[in-house]
């Protein structure tokens, strides 16, 4: 068959082929990661989330590539690629008078001189009981240079409050996903 006529002609994807190996070139997810608190953080003010941080140990779990590098609490990426990040904290407020308590997703793109707050899990009760409340924060980060960017989760305005933590399960978590490539 002349090389011109195997240009023109497509394939159906409906055939069906046997596979082995690998392909290249297809996208798709490369990078999965996710780290937990092991240990309550009680009332810790306004601070750096720099203890207390395991990656999932769990048997069902493993993450997927390289995947993320953590020291003190500072994440560092693989490689670029847009990521997906996301913070599930679990609030325990034990009196009820904590009016809003948050964890704070922190990026930087200057290997950690400055950082900006791209996104927040938010609680808080001023109604006098125990409140236990979990929520989400999510950001999509483009990563432009691996070697420059950086991550942290920080509170803020946790004076009453506790940030659950513990090493058998998630309860306050961190998800890192590379979506495909930097933009």
């Amino acid at each position: 068959m002349a090389i011109d006529k195997i240009q023109s002609e497509s394939i159906n994807l409906a055939d069906n082929f046997a596979f082995t190996g690998t392909v290249s070139g297809a996208g798709g997810i490369t990078e999965v990661d996710q780290f937990r608190l092991t240990a309550d953080l009680t009332n810790p003010g306004a601070a750096d989330i720099t203890a207390n941080l395991e990656r999932v140990d769990d048997a069902t779990f493993s993450k997927m590539g390289t995947g993320m590098s953590e020291s003190s609490g500072v994440y560092t990426f693989p490689s670029t690629g847009v990521y997906r990040i996301q913070a599930i904290c679990h609030f325990y407020i034990p009196s009820g008078n904590d009016g809003a308590c948050s964890v704070n997703t922190n990026v930087s793109s200057n290997s950690g001189g400055a950082y900006d707050t791209v996104a927040s899990a938010i609680a808080g009760s001023t109604a006098g009981g125990q409140l236990y409340n979990t929520h989400p924060s999510e950001c999509f980060v483009n990563v432009t240079n691996a070697s420059n960017f950086r991550v942290k989760f920080s509170t803020s305005s946790m004076a009453a409050a506790i940030l659950g933590g513990g090493t058998n399960e998630n309860q306050t978590s961190f998800s890192f996903i590379k979506l495909g490539d930097s933009q």
